[in-house]
């Protein structure tokens, strides 16, 4: 089980190449992801959006990568065309003049060269194979770092979780002890709101067949056995590596709904303190939910 926050970063300079890798996340419903990639680096964004993809499920995910090598290899080339071009304009202009406004020497080196399209510089991209190989090692790490960080703030949400199911079913157990309590608080107050009725020769078997219907309808011994499996059954989700807290989401609506079918059905004021407590629980349960992938 893996928390959906995380964060490494990694700086590695082998052979006069620097590479700077940075891995963030934070919370989110779906698995979205942000690649950040210089130029020459952006051949590599399907592999990397695939990789993440492969280790991560759910969450914002911010990647960004930096290459930086001392020797970039950088060409400058000189159009000669717009040179020729640039200088038969001159030449074309100085023949429209008059005698005395044309200097030779106002044309120089340094004005051609401020002209655009004279000079043209560009650097040499890397193919995808060389690019990859010259981040390869550091981002692999940088990820594993990322993953590991995920993994222990898991662990630690994973156990506070538990120790709130532990409430649960500590609660449910002493829901389940004070059933038989709860079912005769029922009857006692039937068998008073009827007492008067038989007296005035209401039929007895008539009574008891009402009896038998409220009692199926405000005892909470189903809720309590069907609150047992949906906390088993977050057990069994929770010891899950990776994927897991989307579906534990759903179960803990579930023991939620239990619980507040319990809290209305129930005659008993110790009961009705004890779902409240589990109320709480739950709350606190979801909302560490929201940090598992």
């Amino acid at each position: 089980m893996r928390s959906m926050t995380g964060f490494s970063y990694m700086e590695k300079q082998t052979d006069g190449v620097s590479v700077a890798v940075e891995i963030k996340s934070y919370n989110s419903r779906f698995l979205e992801l942000y690649i950040n990639l210089g130029p020459q680096l952006s051949p590599l964004e399907p592999r990397i959006r695939a990789i993440i993809t492969e280790h991560c499920k759910r969450g914002k995910i911010e990647v960004t990568v930096r290459e930086k090598r001392d020797d970039p290899r950088f060409f400058v080339n000189v159009n000669t065309e717009a040179v020729r071009a640039y200088a038969a304009a001159a030449e074309k202009i100085r023949s429209l003049l008059p005698p005395g406004v044309y200097a030779e020497q106002s044309i120089t080196l340094e004005t051609f060269l401020k002209l655009d399209g004279v000079i043209e510089a560009e650097k040499e991209d890397e193919d995808e194979k060389e690019a990859w190989e010259s981040i390869e090692d550091v981002f692999m790490q940088t990820l594993r770092k990322f993953e590991d960080e995920r993994g222990r703030e898991g662990l630690n949400t994973k156990e506070n979780i538990l120790s709130y199911v532990e409430v649960l079913e500590r609660s449910r157990d002493a829901i389940a002890a004070l059933l038989p309590r709860m079912e005769q608080s029922i009857k006692d107050n039937i068998k008073a709101r009827f007492a008067g009725l038989a007296a005035d020769g209401l039929d007895e078997n008539r009574i008891l067949a009402e009896t038998a219907l409220l009692l199926m309808k405000y005892t909470v011994a189903e809720e309590v056995s069907r609150l047992s499996s949906h906390l088993s059954g977050f057990r069994a989700e929770i010891a899950r590596k990776t994927g897991a807290g989307k579906k534990l989401d759903f179960i803990s609506q579930e023991i939620n709904r239990e619980i507040n079918t319990i809290g209305s059905k129930t005659p008993l004021v110790e009961v009705s303190r004890i779902v409240i407590d589990m109320k709480d629980a739950v709350e606190n349960i979801r909302e560490q939910l929201r940090n598992l992938e």
